[in-house]
Order: structure tokens, then C-alpha cells, then sequence
């Protein structure tokens, strides 16, 4: 009963978190790529307000829930996916943390209306980033629901 909760739990989770970053990457980064800076770092700004303490949360609950039903399991393949699945929403919480995050620090720190004239665009390498974390993500997803369903 308490391993069928928690891995609802974890479906929804894990599949806002792999949601989320696909939506992002299919949708919202083409658009901040067509931007002028100016544009761009404003839109930045208020696109990460809200998503930027939800996401972390979103992700470590995943994580920490599937490392549980890992744990739970009573057979050696719903283990073996979780675990992996566990691992994978590390990879996604490491590259935020390591690569995007501070992307986007750097950016809270600009003014839309005096763009520095040597800015460095960092859109294409900040994408490159999402685009790994999203895969991970997407990817944690399919061996959690592959799990709940040889469960």
C-alpha cells in the first residue's frame, strides 16, 4: 500500500520535472534564442522567478522517492529502475546546480536596459546544458513508469 502511494507520488513528480524541462526546451528557449539580449535577460528574469524554487524541490522529492521504492522493492529489476532512476534525477540536479544555476545568477545580475558591451551570450551553451538535464529527466521517467508497471 505505503510502495503503490509513493510511486503515484513519484509519477507525478518526476513527470512535472521531465514536463517542465521538455516544455522549456521545445518551447520557451527557441523563443529567449530569437530575443535581442536586452529582451532576452528581462524575459529570463521573469520566466526563473517561480521556477527557480519549485524545480529543485520538485526534483530532490523525486529523487529521495525513488531511491525509497528502491529500497522497498521486492524484486531485483523494480530495484535496479529505481535506483537508476535515482541516479538520473542526480545527473538533472547536478547539472542545474553546476552548469545552469550559475548561467543563471550571472543573468539576475544584468540589466535589460545597459547590456554590458562585451557581454558573452551564454544562451546556446546554457541550452546545451538544459538539453542534458532534459534527457535525464525524460529518461528517469520511462524506468520509473516501467517499474510501477512490472510492479
Amino acid at each position: 500500500m505505503v510502495s503503490g502511494l509513493l510511486s503515484v507520488v513519484l509519477l507525478l513528480a518526476s513527470g512535472t520535472v521531465a514536463g517542465v524541462l521538455f516544455a522549456v526546451a521545445l518551447s520557451i528557449v527557441p523563443a529567449l534564442l530569437a530575443m535581442p539580449p536586452g529582451r532576452y535577460i528581462y524575459a529570463h528574469k521573469l520566466l526563473g522567478r517561480n521556477w527557480d524554487p519549485t524545480m529543485p524541490a520538485l526534483v530532490l522529492s523525486s529523487t529521495l522517492l525513488a531511491a525509497v521504492l528502491a529500497v522497498l522493492a521486492t524484486d531485483r529489476a523494480r530495484t535496479v529502475l529505481f535506483a537508476v532512476a535515482a541516479v538520473l534525477l542526480v545527473a538533472v540536479a547536478g547539472v542545474s546546480h553546476l552548469a545552469n544555476v550559475p548561467i543563471n545568477k550571472q543573468l539576475r545580475e544584468l540589466d535589460p536596459d545597459r547590456m554590458p558591451v562585451q557581454w558573452q551570450d551564454p544562451r546556446r551553451l546554457w541550452r546545451r546544458w538544459h538539453l542534458l538535464r532534459t534527457g535525464f529527466a525524460v529518461l528517469a521517467l520511462a524506468l520509473i513508469a516501467t517499474a510501477i508497471t512490472v510492479g
